[in-house]
């Protein structure tokens, strides 16, 4: 144990504010750019599908940075690898904004995703290390907070801003607090006393498990979110893609299984525990963030509403789930079964998904209050007990790579949850469409009395009657594309629910035995 003094007053003010600031940032980034979708594909010329790959390149380089991070921290020192982390966020904030082709946007958006995945995992690290271990849970309910707020103030910031402005501003404003944040690092975040032993230990590089596993996640990621539009393993370019990924996923997983120093110890899976909750925290992953992509997309596209009101409308589901975290935390901490959280967190998610199906073109934003109440309190229910149950019967150096372990299969869930969603909502729009365009028949009466007051209105407005046949024709069309769009996304939402009911069987393998104070307080420690 060290016994350099605690920082107090002014200096872990201001360390509290420097690392909880830099994580909602980075959580902010995951979800502000959903609202600005619409006007960065007009801007640049793409479809709204196409530029779904800036949220999905920052989702990937996350899940590759977030399981290495505790590695790259050894190897620079924390402090260093922290203040790096920063900059690079804070410079490909401002790349992002200074794009002009889609392609060069996404490329920056990955390498800000490398930078910002490694803001979160070692925020709450220093965070932690600045209070006394009676005062971490402290700690933690206020990192817990920041967590939460960050994914809803980002739709919030984004719709304000691309209401008001233009959508490079949801870049630059990165930009002033990664100034700050660094200044701040560099004048009151101490180094750790490993930092300061100059003949430390300083691991291997293994730039081959690296490689591997960017190679795996990023070629399936590209086979997910191209598949629907390239037709599948029809096209080379997925097949090929296809057989990349496994290669790279098949021989990372060997090489961490078999390397004598590896960079994350999977050996650790063989425990039942482990990989059950991992496949709930992956379901949670493709929920929370599948939804959070869906939301925005549907009240804008088809609803017509304002960006800010498509951000504003996230806000019932974070009140919700501040509410209902220190509840949660209280009960677990009191001997409460996990087992039952996660349970409700299930639920209440399968609700949030089948009440989100049932929108309307005719529903405004109350419509939705409910549902995201029910992805709320699902969030707070699921996330603190599925860690707690990750690390059920591991030994304590075991527990770091359990935990990376979870917090990567949530990030890769979120990513798998985007492109998914994204595939699934052009499928089934071509479905829906092809089916409302056949029930249209030019004899129809209704068909046919609605072409003429559409023309109608067209010429009491000063077109003549051959452009006002055309604009009536146009009009239908319109309606067609809402209603299929609207039909498409109301699938996904059922397709949520769905997914979630699939992974209930995986909560009957998990143990319910209540993990003590001290491994609560070290999951506190490693998590995130």
């Amino acid at each position: 144990m060290s016994n350099t003094p605690l920082p107090t007053g002014f200096a872990r003010a201001i360390i509290v504010i420097t690392t909880i600031s830099a994580a909602i940032m980075e959580l902010i980034d995951i979800s502000i750019v959903n609202v600005a979708l619409a006007d960065i594909s007009g801007n640049l010329g793409a479809t709204i599908e196409d530029t779904a790959w800036v949220v999905t390149a920052y989702a990937i380089a996350n899940v590759i940075i977030i399981p290495l991070t505790g590695f790259l921290a050894r190897l620079f020192g924390r402090k260093k690898y922290y203040i790096i982390s920063i900059i690079i966020f804070t410079i490909s904030s401002y790349m992002c904004g200074q794009a002009g082709s889609l392609t060069m946007l996404v490329i920056w958006r990955f390498v800000q995703g490398i930078g910002g995945g490694a803001l979160l995992s070692t925020s709450q690290g220093i965070l932690f290390d600045a209070f006394e271990p009676a005062k971490r849970p402290m700690a933690a309910a206020m990192f817990g907070m920041g967590i939460v707020l960050g994914p809803t103030i980002g739709p919030i910031l984004g719709g304000i801003i691309i209401d008001n402005y233009s959508w490079p501003l949801v870049f630059y404003i990165n930009i002033p607090f990664g100034i700050i944040a660094t200044l701040l690092t560099l004048r009151f975040i101490r180094r750790t006393e490993d930092e300061k032993n100059p003949n430390r230990e300083k691991p291997a590089i293994d730039f081959t498990g690296i490689a591997f596993l960017a190679v795996g996640v990023g070629s399936l990621q590209y086979v997910l979110e191209r598949g629907q539009a390239d037709d599948w393993f029809e096209n080379r370019m997925i097949l090929l893609f296809s057989i990349i990924g496994a290669v790279g996923l098949i021989s990372f997983v060997y090489r961490e299984l078999t390397g004598a120093k590896p960079m994350i110890h999977l050996s650790v899976m063989k425990r039942r525990n482990l990989w059950a909750s991992n496949v709930l925290t992956f379901a949670v992953g493709f929920g929370m963030f599948g939804s959070i992509f869906i939301f925005p997309v549907l009240v804008q596209r088809v609803l017509g509403y304002t960006p800010t009101d498509a951000g504003f409308g996230l806000v019932p589901s974070a009140i919700a789930a501040i509410l209902c975290m220190p509840i949660v935390g209280r009960a677990l901490g009191a001997g409460a079964p996990p087992l039952i959280f996660v349970v409700i967190g299930f639920v209440f998610f399968i609700l949030h998904g089948y009440t989100s199906s049932l929108a309307t073109p005719d529903v405004g934003l109350p419509f939705f209050f409910w549902t995201q109440v029910c992805r709320g309190i699902a969030t707070a229910c699921l996330t603190v007990p599925l860690i707690n149950q990750a690390v059920v019967g591991l030994a304590p150096h075991e527990m770091p790579s359990g935990i990376a372990l979870t917090n990567m299969l949530r990030q890769l869930g979120g990513a798998f949850g985007i492109a998914v969603m994204n595939t699934y909502v052009a499928q089934r729009y071509a479905v829906h469409r092809t089916d409302l365009v056949s029930h249209l028949q030019a004899s129809d009466p209704n068909l046919i009395q609605r072409l003429a007051q559409t023309q109608a209105g067209a010429i009491n407005a000063g077109i003549n009657s051959v452009q006002s046949t055309e604009f009536s024709y146009k009009v239908l069309d319109l309606a067609v594309a809402k209603q299929g769009f609207l039909m498409a996304y109301t699938d996904s939402f059922q397709l949520i629910a769905m997914f979630f009911v699939c992974a209930i069987p995986f909560m009957f393998l998990l143990r319910t035995k209540k993990v003590d104070k001290a491994t609560l307080q070290k999951v506190s420690e490693e998590s995130h």
